[in-house]
């Protein structure tokens, strides 16, 4: 069977469009929607675990990008996209998808190594030491009344008695508790008063830090129950991260002429 010219220019004419169709879900007032919208949107979804792939919620996101096309398009037609704050907020956006890719770019040249993560954790443990911590503190707001706090300690006043008054509300009516902690989970000067301490011992001077004066009590301490370092290294390699990407804008921005 051969075919006629004018079959034969029909033919490839039904052939030819066929891809051209399949690349678009809609076409909205002569506006097409690709195929690669969708499967942006339904990848996406997917990967946050909110639904699985599935032609219900090919669908969904079908319908929604058609709705949403509508809705542009009206908003072209009133001229928003014209609008001096839509346009502000446009490019905002516009550098944050191109810095985005960039940030991904560079995260994934300079991964943080093992040793790296080692190394911070090491370091993590060697700060916060082998011991924890059980305080208690009263909060006061002038160097007087904490000395005025610790003459009464020291006359025979209750320090959960005191504590009442602390200026430390979070803390004043369970006796000033502060739990069991770390050294380095406080400032330093709070800290180094507390290590100093005895059992039971309270401390001679106000410790001041940016918060006003403390009188700190030290009730206990134990062994420091330190996390294993599979269980912190998502959070190291996140931080270490964080502080290569840091220096990296540091540096381009020390580069960059800005007058």
């Amino acid at each position: 069977m051969t075919f006629k010219p004018a079959r034969l220019l029909l033919a490839l004419i039904a052939v030819a469009a066929v891809p051209a169709f399949a690349q678009n879900v809609a076409v909205v007032n002569g506006k097409p929607i690709p195929s690669a919208r969708v499967e942006a949107v339904v990848k996406q979804v997917v990967a946050q675990g909110q639904q699985p792939d599935s032609p219900q919620l090919r669908e969904m996101v079908k319908k929604d990008l058609i709705a949403r096309e509508v809705m542009m398009q009206e908003a072209v037609k009133k001229g928003f996209e014209k609008d001096a704050t839509v346009k502000q907020q446009l490019e905002s956006a516009r550098q944050t998808i191109v810095i985005n890719a960039l940030v991904r770019d560079f995260v994934s040249k300079n991964a943080v190594s093992d040793a790296d993560l080692k190394a911070e954790y090491d370091r993590y443990k060697a700060e916060a030491g082998d011991k924890e911590y059980h305080v208690r503190h009263i909060l006061a707001e002038t160097e007087a009344d904490a000395k005025a706090i610790i003459a009464k300690l020291k006359g025979g006043a209750k320090f959960e008695d005191l504590a009442k008054t602390s200026k430390d509300t979070g803390t004043a009516s369970n006796g000033g508790d502060l739990d069991w902690a770390l050294p380095s989970s406080f400032p330093k000067p709070f800290s180094d008063a507390f290590v100093s301490l005895q059992k039971g011992q309270v401390s001679e001077n106000p410790v001041q830090t940016p918060a006003g004066f403390h009188v700190i009590k030290l009730d206990e301490t134990r062994a420091a129950k330190l996390p294993s370092f599979d269980e912190v290294k998502p959070q190291i390699a996140e931080s270490l991260q964080q502080k290569k990407l840091q220096a990296y804008q540091d540096d381009m921005v020390k580069k960059a002429s800005v007058k």
